[in-house]
């Protein structure tokens, strides 16, 4: 998936003029929030998972990280992070631009932590290493056709 993919599915929720590109790389927390002169925890990683029947996406502030005993108690399974080839096949997204958005398969759900919900907006990619949208919490839950609110991170 491209940008462009990202940029029209956004169109449907009337957000697409909204994406941001950069000059520079976005790729990470720390780029990103260089490139949007913003803390990091205000970016809104999406990282990918593979439970046992499924592939899972957890959006979360860019300051958290998985707590595997959370993870666990919710999911009751293992946290197994999908590697670069896989997250590309499943999401059609490369590391750095991995985003909830316009996914290729109704078969991967979307879960936001709730470390997202601390502030008013948050930024997560579109698609790209060098892209990003500014939502807030809410809106993000709604576009990305989250499943749910998790409580499964800790500060990193």
């Amino acid at each position: 998936m491209t940008i462009d993919t990202v940029r029209t599915y956004l169109e449907k929720f009337n957000l697409s003029s909204q994406i941001k590109e950069f000059d520079v790389s976005s790729a990470t927390v720390d780029l990103a929030a260089k490139a949007l002169h913003c803390e990091p925890a205000r970016i809104a990683k999406t990282l990918s998972f593979k439970l046992p029947d499924k592939i899972i996406l957890i959006v979360c502030a860019g300051d958290m990280k998985i707590d595997n005993h959370k993870y666990k108690n919710y999911f009751k399974s293992k946290a197994k992070m999908l590697s670069a080839t896989e997250v590309e096949n499943y999401t059609d997204h490369k590391i750095g631009g991995v985003c909830p958005f316009g996914l290729p398969s109704d078969d991967i759900d979307v879960f936001l932590d709730i470390s997202l919900q601390r502030f008013a907006t948050v930024f997560p990619a579109c698609g790209s290493s060098n892209s990003a949208i500014e939502l807030t919490p809410q809106l993000l839950f709604e576009v990305s056709l989250a499943n749910d609110w998790i409580d499964v991170c800790s500060k990193r």
